[in-house]
């Protein structure tokens, strides 16, 4: 009891101090475990078992990775991601294991983990760092999304690398060959597999309306997929990545990751933790001279080679100087990387401790490379915005309908016949089924939850239309719209006019109270049945809209009287 309370309490304490002061929870996870290790206070003494515990973690980041990526994403990107993210992960890590072996006599296994480990940039920290200023949709924010891209792409190589290497008994090329033979056969068979089985078995529990199940489901989907992957004697974070790419397209995706979520994170923090703690203060305070220098050179390196990549991939000089200040330092994927490689015994005894401080140590200059490369980038620019778009590849604006009954269903033909894209999402795993059949993009979730909601803010809709059934539901929808995404309208249907005024102070943009719509839009078809025409019919109908239902209001209140 008292590791667990004193593993809760450093991390609460932790994250929260390193997250105001702007370095993000993964350094303050590895702060919390360096401090309650057995190197400092000695809190926690078996770090080991809690690392097998942390490692589920990162099998359900893999999940979160392979869920994010799309083939057509990956297809229309094929140029940056493949081109551009592949020349920067291949030359950054051939060149950091050339001078591992030649420089430091590692041995090739060690060395090619130690290039590629340290070629890999920190996702959470850049993602972060150009969401805050909205600069993923400027022309180097995409070609830097794309390369973190292709970075979290190669993780899954050379995390089934790793065990390879360790075995000793084949060459390097030889288990870089076997390494990819292996993952094409197993996602393959996977893939079919999966493809056939997966989407009728959700769509049985998810007929059940169990949250509870549906959440046990999606469990046992992840590390079901992570268990066959490790009998095949492939790594678990495959097979959670294979999982992960199954249900890219699923209607069920965006429930799915919010109820993964919860897990990812609490089990990845843990799994940080336990490699502070697995820090041997004594061997870093020994190697501190090849901790600071390292980390200058890594820097100065990975500087200046995705400078000169991303240039030659079209990038003018500001950008690309923006883009490999960004992406200098060596990322979270390396303490994986490094602790499975420890593990295995690929590395040299105490060589992982001075290798995971030059990461922790790149990551906490990261914000002041990123200012820097703005200063630079601003005085090369000359004054021009960073924030300048790519008229080219401008993103279409997607109204997202939340319910997909027979209103959300007439809302969405309307849109089409606008030609205006949407997106919709239900409980109703019948209605999902026919509406995806006929071609349209619908998702199986409830929007009241902000989990859910935040997956589904990906899609940066423009316009938020609820016709979900009941009011507890619709006004536990708004607060939860308000709350992630204050500045997208929202447009609602309601019972009657106090409900609606109701739903309005709530911050709902617009109500349509269906039993007045209903009896103007009858009263409108009497006054054609006797003979009225279309000007006088609609000056009608307007008259009674006016004033946000004026007239129908008066009528109300004469009646209470």
């Amino acid at each position: 009891m008292v590791e667990i309370l004193s593993i809760l309490i450093a991390a609460v304490i932790s994250v929260l101090l390193f997250s105001r002061i702007g370095f993000g929870a993964v350094l303050g996870y590895l702060f919390a475990g360096v401090i309650i290790g057995p190197s400092l206070l000695g809190l926690v003494t078996d770090a080991e078992n809690i690392r097998h515990v942390g490692e589920f973690g990162v099998v359900f980041l893999l999940f979160m990775i392979g869920i994010e990526i799309k083939p057509q994403r990956l297809w229309l990107m094929r140029r940056m991601v493949f081109g551009i993210g592949g020349a920067q992960v291949f030359l950054t890590g051939a060149i950091i294991t050339a001078v591992a072996i030649y420089g430091f006599d590692l041995p090739s296994s060690a060395a090619i983990i130690v290039g590629f480990g340290l070629a890999l940039s920190s996702t959470a920290f850049a993602v972060q760092a150009m969401a805050e200023k909205n600069q993923l949709i400027t022309n180097w924010g995409r070609t830097s999304f794309a390369v973190l891209l292709l970075q979290d792409l190669a993780v899954v190589p050379l995390l089934v690398l790793v065990p390879l290497l360790a075995a000793g008994s084949i060459n390097l090329t030889a288990s870089m060959g076997l390494a990819a033979l292996e993952s094409f056969a197993i996602f393959g068979t996977v893939l079919i597999v999966g493809r056939f089985a997966i989407s009728p078995a959700l769509r049985l529990i998810a007929s059940s309306r169990s949250k509870e199940v549906f959440a046990a489901t999606a469990l046992l989907l992840v590390l079901g997929f992570a268990w066959v992957m490790e009998i095949a004697g492939l790594s678990m974070a495959m097979g959670a990545f294979v999982a992960g790419i199954l249900l890219s397209e699923s209607e069920f995706r965006h429930q799915i990751e919010a109820d993964i979520e919860p897990f990812r994170g609490l089990l990845l923090g843990l799994f940080f933790m336990s490699v502070g703690m697995s820090v041997d203060l004594s061997a870093v305070m020994a190697n501190l001279t090849l901790v600071f220098t390292g980390t200058a050179a890594l820097l100065l390196f990975k500087t200046l080679l995705i400078f000169w990549i991303v240039r030659l991939g079209g990038l003018n000089t500001a950008e690309a100087i923006r883009s490999a200040f960004l992406l200098s330092q060596a990322g979270e994927f390396g303490f994986v990387l490094f602790a499975l490689a420890d593990t295995h015994n690929v590395l040299p005894d105490g060589f992982s401790e001075p290798l995971i401080s030059i990461i922790v140590l790149s990551m906490a200059i990261t914000p002041g490379m990123i200012f820097v490369g703005e200063l630079i980038a601003k005085r090369i620019s000359s004054g021009a915005s960073p924030l300048s778009l790519d008229s080219s590849e401008g993103r279409d604006e997607v109204v997202l309908i939340a319910g997909y009954g027979r209103v959300g269903q007439t809302v969405g033909k309307m849109l089409d016949i606008l030609e205006q894209k949407w997106v919709a999402i239900d409980l109703n795993v019948d209605r999902i089924t026919n509406g995806r059949a006929k071609g349209h993009e619908i998702y199986f979730g409830d929007i009241s939850q902000e989990k859910v909601l935040h997956a589904l803010s990906t899609i940066n809709p423009k316009l938020i239309i609820l016709t979900v059934d009941g009011v507890r539901s619709t006004e536990k929808s708004i607060r939860a719209i308000k709350h992630l995404l204050p500045t997208v309208p929202i447009v609602v249907r309601s019972h009657d006019l106090k409900v609606g005024e109701k739903l309005k102070v709530m911050g709902a943009a617009h109500v349509v109270p269906e039993v007045v719509e209903t009896s103007i839009r009858l009263g409108a078809s009497a006054m054609q049945a006797m003979g009225y025409e279309e000007p006088e019919v609609r000056h009608a109908i307007d008259t009674m809209r006016d004033d946000d239902y004026g007239k129908v209001r008066s009528l109300d209140e004469e009646k209470a009287h």
